[in-house]
């Protein structure tokens, strides 16, 4: 197979991944987009995860990370949406925003347009019901930051989240959009300018510029069409239980392992995973 592109095998390892199985191969290659479309048939319907990328410069020194459906496990605006009484139109309109069908920044101010008058106590509750990390979330930031990146969270969501899921995952900073209040009930909009898939790339740009890094060494994973213009731009782009748009253009997927798979690309062994 990787004859066939002009791929030569130089090297194989197993990765210290606990019970997981994790194979490093190193190989020499001209056109490694080449030898990732060679891999791509035969691995289609294989239940592993995968990474092609240049060795030099694997570890990252900067992550970018969306929240909703990528570090954490709900759509939070959907879950809102649950305590307003509006979910099944809300969530509608976040599955085909996702995947492209819609603008991102319209279909945002209408499904906040549908939380007009929903306490602002219910999105307390709606943290403490609903939001959890997905698997490998703190494990992933701790263990880069631990090494020297920096990692940020970059939100279509909102701050009210943004600002403890960071927290509680061990993000360095986060960016998101802000729901207007109206005393104690939001107001039904959102602060503007929206940070959407143009605002991603930038803060990607931005954060790199500010650590003197160029965008090789940087990694952004996400899930949905917000997220495209960071996964194309970053040195490693993921897409995480991505829609088909994503997972079709990103360098890499992940559909079967955790989060820490990431950390695996970067060639990290668990030995070397900071968990607490």
């Amino acid at each position: 197979m990787f004859a066939s592109v002009g791929a030569r095998g130089k090297d194989s390892r197993k990765i210290d991944a606990g019970d997981s199985a994790v194979t490093d191969v190193v190989l020499e290659a001209d056109d490694l987009g080449a030898v990732r479309a060679a891999l791509q048939a035969p691995l289609a319907d294989q239940p592993l995860d995968w990474c092609l990328q240049p060795l030099e410069g694997r570890r990252k020194r900067l992550l970018i990370a969306d929240m909703d459906s990528t570090i954490i496990n709900v759509e939070c605006i959907d879950e809102l949406a649950d305590f307003a009484g509006v979910k099944d139109k809300v969530s509608e309109i976040t599955e085909r925003a996702m995947r492209g069908e819609f603008d991102f920044e319209a279909a945002l101010r209408e499904r906040v347009a549908m939380l007009k008058g929903l306490p602002v106590v219910d999105l307390q509750r709606a943290y403490d019901e609903r939001v959890r990390l997905n698997p490998g979330a703190r494990t992933l930031v701790r263990t880069m930051t631990a090494n020297g990146a920096k990692a940020f969270l970059v939100s279509g969501g909102f701050t009210f989240f943004t600002s403890r899921v960071a927290q509680a995952a061990g993000f360095d900073a986060n960016r998101a959009n802000t729901l207007i209040e109206a005393g104690d009930v939001l107001a039904g909009t959102v602060g503007m300018p929206i940070l959407g898939r143009e605002a991603k790339l930038a803060a990607l740009k931005e954060e790199a510029a500010n650590l003197g890094v160029p965008l090789s060494a940087t990694l952004a994973v996400g899930d949905g069409a917000n997220d495209l213009a960071m996964i194309g731009a970053a040195g490693l782009g993921v897409a995480y239980r991505a829609k088909p748009i994503v997972a079709a253009q990103a360098d890499a997927k992940v559909d079967h392992a955790d989060l820490t798979a990431l950390l695996y690309f970067q060639g990290y062994a668990q030995a070397e995973f900071v968990t607490d």
